[in-house]
């Protein structure tokens, strides 16, 4: 499939000849006439690449290149500045707000088409490889950075040790390499509440990183578990200073945001049978997808703070769903046997 680029430039020739230029190399062009109709068409085309022009009529590059920075289904998109303007002034500040290239007119074609390629080439390897080993890769390209590699430790803990709790100082973004850990509230009346359930190779902690505050959540271990600390000043360093990775992040943040939207509403109008399903089935996902077990350990309490009700209301329901024949349960252990009937439960 051919690669989309979206060129936002108000000279009518100049946006006609490098439209003209990318058909002839194989890429689909998509053109914008000034930075508002650019934005509007970025939302609606999702393009692999942009180009965009700095002196425009109506909004210029740069309020062009912050718009697209606001919107988390964009903002990982590579964006390339055109511009007669060469100044270092002008260079600086757009580098500064997060453009990936910068390119003065009148520019070569192979310029051109060799910086798209680049970004291109540049966006994929970190949408595929492993995040965290690209994660240090990119990184090592700071010089300030003496070898993320070295200094992203690992550390051990066991069943419900606290990895941090809330009000803590955030030293650490963490990437669990084995186990799984909950992340948890508790209210003014001492009540806990399980926001959400982690596993290997999900980020944890990184909120506050990006925030630039406390915690606001508890970790805890659920099984002995495994994580990847990365400091600080590094994940900071790489997050505000690459557009690739911060792009990445933004987008699991955004995901994760629609997730407990999500969860607020059906908290507010599903019933608790509905709601305890719902909870049996994110911890069978959550276990079948890392182990490919049927069967996951879960204490009452944890389901019950989960669903946001009574322990003995858990309880109760527990047994319908046993009666029913869904589940089988063994002490603590839940065996889910007729998934698609549980997940299927609609009130």
């Amino acid at each position: 499939m051919k690669k989309k680029v979206l060129i936002i430039e108000d000279q009518p020739e100049v946006r006609e000849n490098i439209a003209e230029l990318l058909e002839l190399s194989n890429y689909n062009p998509i053109t914008a006439e000034n930075g508002k109709i650019g934005v509007k068409k970025a939302l609606q085309e999702q393009p692999d690449i942009i180009l965009c022009d700095i002196m425009m009529p109506e909004m210029d590059g740069y309020e062009v290149l912050y718009l697209i920075s606001k919107r988390p289904e964009i903002a990982s998109t590579p964006f390339i500045f055109l511009t007669a303007k060469s100044e270092k002034a002008d260079f600086r500040k757009g580098m500064n707000m997060g453009a990936d290239d910068y390119i003065t007119k009148p520019f070569e074609e192979m310029e051109l088409l060799g910086a798209i390629e680049r970004r291109l080439n540049k966006y994929e390897k970190l949408s595929t490889k492993d995040e965290l080993s690209e994660f240090v890769k990119q990184a090592k390209s700071y010089a300030e950075l003496e070898d993320l590699e070295n200094t992203s430790k690992t550390r051990n803990f066991k069943k419900k040790d606290i990895l941090y709790r809330q009000g803590d100082f955030a030293s650490y973004a963490y990437k669990i390499k084995t186990g799984k850990v909950k992340i948890y509230q508790i209210n003014q009346d001492g009540k806990e509440f399980i926001i959400d359930i982690l596993t290997e190779g999900q980020f944890l902690g990184e909120n506050a990183l990006i925030q630039d505050t406390d915690r606001t959540e508890f970790a805890q271990a659920l099984e002995d578990t495994e994580v990847i600390m990365i400091p600080r000043k590094e994940f900071q360093d790489l997050i505000f200073q690459n557009r690739e990775v911060s792009g990445k992040f933004i987008k699991m943040l955004s995901k994760n945001l629609l997730e407990k939207e999500s969860s607020l509403m059906e908290m507010a109008y599903d019933t608790v049978r509905k709601r305890t399903a719902d909870a049996l089935m994110k911890l069978y996902g959550t276990y079948s997808e890392s182990t490919g077990a049927t069967k996951f350990e879960v204490s009452r309490a944890d389901l019950a703070s989960m669903v946001g009700t009574a322990t003995e209301s858990v309880i109760r329901m527990l047994s319908e769903f046993k009666k029913d024949g869904y589940i089988k349960i063994e002490g603590s252990t839940i065996h889910v046997l007729d998934a698609e009937k549980l997940g299927s439960i609609r009130f």
